[in-house]
């Protein structure tokens, strides 16, 4: 057997469907597109998401949220989470984030003031809400905030 004696098996390839050939094909005439309108026409294809003029889903539905594009983004903490990571001296972010104590990867750290803190430690950090502030100030420490 050679390359050019190759043929597909029996019945594995139909012929193409040839319409608008004449009465007798059974395809003449229309050519099975039915009499007028858009979809008897040449280019008359319609989108799927087309609704027939109807007004369409994506505007029927009420607009929903606002993203504010100029939002600032903080990793947050609490001053319990401070306590509970028995931290010494200056912590700064990396510090946070190679113990664990922020997770993500976003850059900036906030802390608030949920729980307490009796140690007192030099905060390096881009946020800090007035009573976080007054927390760990009362326990001994000082905050530096960082940009």
């Amino acid at each position: 057997m050679k390359l050019n004696e190759l043929k597909p098996a029996e019945g594995a390839r139909k012929k193409k469907r040839r319409v608008g050939r004449g009465p007798g094909s059974g395809s003449g005439k229309t050519s099975g597109r039915g009499h007028k309108g858009q979809k008897s026409r040449s280019g008359g294809s319609i989108p799927a998401w087309f609704e027939g003029g109807q007004m369409p889903l994506a505007r029927r539905l009420p607009m929903k949220g606002f993203t504010n594009p100029t939002r600032k983004t903080f990793e947050v903490i609490n001053v319990c989470d401070l306590e509970r990571s028995g931290l010494e001296g200056e912590v700064t972010v990396d510090v946070l984030r190679a113990s664990g104590v922020v997770r993500g990867t976003r850059g900036k750290v906030k802390v608030l003031a949920n729980g307490e803190i009796t140690r007192a430690i030099t905060l390096k950090v881009n946020a800090i809400s007035a009573k976080a502030r007054e927390k760990v100030e009362a326990a001994g420490g000082t905050i530096e905030l960082i940009k």
